[in-house]
């Protein structure tokens, strides 16, 4: 069960690489917004996955 808890991680730390990304580039703040998001939930999902099946 682990191994998509760690996927999930894996994914949102990249999400946030890009948001840091977005941000020094000067991107639209509703793109920077919504990928934020997605890496919050991400790095939540697999989380919540490692501690309830662990």
């Amino acid at each position: 069960m682990s191994g998509l808890s760690t996927l999930l991680i894996v994914v949102g730390l990249f999400l946030a690489g890009g948001v840091y990304s977005f941000v020094k580039q000067k991107m639209p703040k509703n793109l920077i917004v919504l990928l934020s998001i997605g890496a919050a939930m991400c790095l939540v999902a697999g989380v919540v996955r490692l501690e309830v099946w662990n």
